[in-house]
Formats: C-alpha cells, structure tokens, sequence
C-alpha cells in the first residue's frame, strides 16, 4: 500500500506537532509515501507567507526530497472532472486544492493521510486515514 500525505500532514510533521505521525510515517517508511504538486504548492505558499521564507523552504524542501511527488496528469484530470461532477450534483463541494488533491490520490490508487476527513470523506472511492489518531 501507497500513501499519499495531504497538506495538513506535512506542516504537523514539519512542525513536529504530532508524535503519532512521525512514528507512522517512520514505520510506513519513505518508499511507500507520496506527495504530490498540488500539496507542494500549497506548502510553498505558507513557506512564501512565513517569517522566514527561506527557512521553510529549505525544511520543506530537505522533507519533501524524501518522497516520490505524483503531477496532477491527465489521468488525475480524468478523476477530478468525476469527482467535482458527483459533488457538484448532490451539493456537497470541497475546496478546489483538496479536490485536485483527492483526483490524484484515486487515479494512483493511493491511501490518503488527512485529519481533514469531514471533507475528503465526501469523495467516493477515496480511502483516508488519519494517522494522528491514538491507537
């Protein structure tokens, strides 16, 4: 199994908020994570906002190496129209990155790490898991 690590996983990992992350992360271990552009961009942004820009970049930047990073392609262009269609027709939109975010991790057939579950858990076919939770 793959797993793809969404925005908010990434900055408590980053800013060591979350022991039961690093601990999963860790025992997934780098191969078997993901990021992808779209949650780059949106890591690059804060860094771009933060008290010091080029500091957060470069631990971004050292973090993100790590990991293989997924492009938002065609095929993860073919989910999205799926997916915005079907939350679109019953109501029930999510924010435009977390929808880009959800089209990849389905055209890959990759687990999301989120704490963001009330929204992506309106995505059909999108498998969640929120590693921060206690056993």
């Amino acid at each position: 199994m793959k797993w793809l690590l969404d925005t908010n996983a990434c900055i408590r990992y980053l800013n060591g908020r979350s022991p039961e992350l690093r601990a999963k992360v860790a025992a997934a271990g780098d191969a078997t994570i993901v990021v992808c552009s779209v949650v780059k961009a949106e890591l690059f942004f804060g860094a771009a906002r933060s008290t010091d820009p080029a500091k957060t970049l470069a631990k971004q930047h050292y973090f993100l190496s790590r990991f293989v990073s997924l492009p938002f392609d065609d095929a993860a262009a073919i989910a999205y129209g799926t997916i915005r269609g079907h939350l679109t027709n019953i109501g029930q939109m999510i924010g435009q990155n977390d929808l880009m975010i959800a089209a990849i991790a389905i055209a890959y057939g990759l687990k999301l790490v989120s704490r963001n579950l009330a929204e992506f858990s309106r995505v059909p076919g999108l498998s969640v898991e929120d590693w921060e939770t206690k056993p």
